[in-house]
């Protein structure tokens, strides 16, 4: 079956972790995804262990199915060679500072000129416009500045960095995914191309929507350990005899019921979604009715019960478990050298056109020589490049 997004070509700019992320989804679901990587300018995906820059080194994962291309943007060959691929190319994501491309002369009105069906991507912490536009940041800055922060972590404890860059991930890769696809559709339409300007502050604002909307419309603010879904009440995880924990998100009052019943604890039935003081007082006495059991114990009585109590597992324990195995997400992937790799699987699942994850990822540049030939470019003209240094 042909993947459903066969026939989409994308330039891809970007660096770190989100637009990598958005750029392996689309290259999943079949489009072509070719890096346009610089010379001599170390990326933390190839280097950071074990992102180690080996084609065993976990960057494959991110560069999946992916082809590599070497060019220096600051010489005038590396642009016109952009210029030549955005032709075919008609889709650009990049992950610069506001206004680098420009510079560079592969913004978004210098590709335009060459395609007028151009679907150009930028992905930054703050967007393209207002008072941060050329401020640094990272995941952790972007949730806070969204007000994430302020409530998420213990009451006594302040906020925590949480195990997952949402803001990264989420507000940066998944929603440049969500824009792309939405503005190749608008272009199927209508022929007509455009700019994107995705804010990962913009979007862990929209992720916050909870916190947000009690504010907006209730004119509540929401604090740590206060909410019915951040530990105000008992949805939470607890401590088991053996030092692990239990998921309970029994919030509807049959999955508390049954909570209840399987701890042999009706008498707290009555006391369904108490608040403050009283929610306090029931998550103690959850508290010490997990700790009679190891977390294994537990999990085999709420095996049977339908109650929304699961075990809080380890990666290891994740990627064996038969829920993930039957999903199919861990995945073998080929390698060129050898055996394959072990890695994530795709969510996204299709009736008649499933997710293809054709290679892990390539070396640096291993297809510049091959895609330059494919764009005109001639033998003599190639090694004019070398000579002028435009690959390193």
């Amino acid at each position: 079956m042909t993947p459903p997004l066969h026939g989409l070509k994308i330039l891809d700019f970007t660096r770190l972790l989100p637009g990598p992320f958005g750029t392996m989804m689309l290259a999943d679901l079949g489009a072509e995804v070719l890096r346009v990587e610089p010379p001599n300018f170390p990326d933390i995906i190839r280097m950071r262990p074990p992102f180690d820059g080996s084609l065993s080194g976990a960057h494959c994962v991110l560069n999946r199915g992916k082809g590599s291309i070497l060019l220096d943007l600051k010489k005038p060959e590396g642009v016109e060679v952009v210029k030549r691929l955005v032709k075919e190319y008609d889709i650009v994501v990049e992950q610069f500072r506001p206004g680098v491309m420009k510079r560079l002369g592969v913004g978004y009105e210098e590709l335009r000129a060459e395609n007028e069906r151009l679907i150009y991507c930028s992905i930054t912490g703050y967007g393209q416009d207002g008072p941060y536009v050329n401020r640094a940041g990272h995941d952790i800055n972007y949730l806070s500045l969204a007000g994430i922060m302020s409530y998420t972590g213990r009451r006594n404890g302040g906020p925590l960095p949480l195990g997952v860059q949402i803001a990264d991930l989420g507000c940066g890769g998944y929603n440049a995914v969500v824009s792309i696809l939405a503005a190749a559709i608008h272009r199927e339409r209508t022929g007509e191309g455009q700019c994107i300007d995705i804010s990962m502050t913009d979007g862990a604002i929209l992720w916050g929507f909870m916190g947000a909307m009690n504010y907006l419309v209730g004119n509540e603010l929401m604090g740590r350990e206060d909410d019915v879904l951040n530990g105000g009440i008992y949805y939470d995880c607890y401590e088991t005899k053996d030092g692990q924990y239990m998921s309970v998100g029994s919030l509807e009052p049959q999955f508390y019921e049954a909570l209840c019943r399987a701890l042999g604890r009706e008498d707290l039935i009555p006391k369904h979604m108490a608040r403050d003081e009283e929610a306090q007082a029931l998550k103690a006495e959850f508290v010490a009715e997990f700790k009679k059991k190891t977390r294994d114990e537990w999990t085999k009585v709420f095996e049977k019960v339908d109650a929304c109590v699961e075990p809080v597992l380890s990666t290891k324990e994740m990627t064996e478990h038969p829920n993930t195995r039957a999903r199919n997400m861990v995945v073998e992937v080929p390698k060129p050298d050898g055996p394959a790799q072990k890695q994530v699987g795709s969510p996204f699942k299709f009736s008649r056109t499933p997710p293809e994850i054709r290679h892990i990822g390539v070396e640096l540049g291993v297809n510049t020589e091959e895609i330059l030939k494919k764009t005109g470019y001639s033998e003599e003209d190639i090694e004019r490049m070398r000579k002028a240094k435009v690959f390193g």
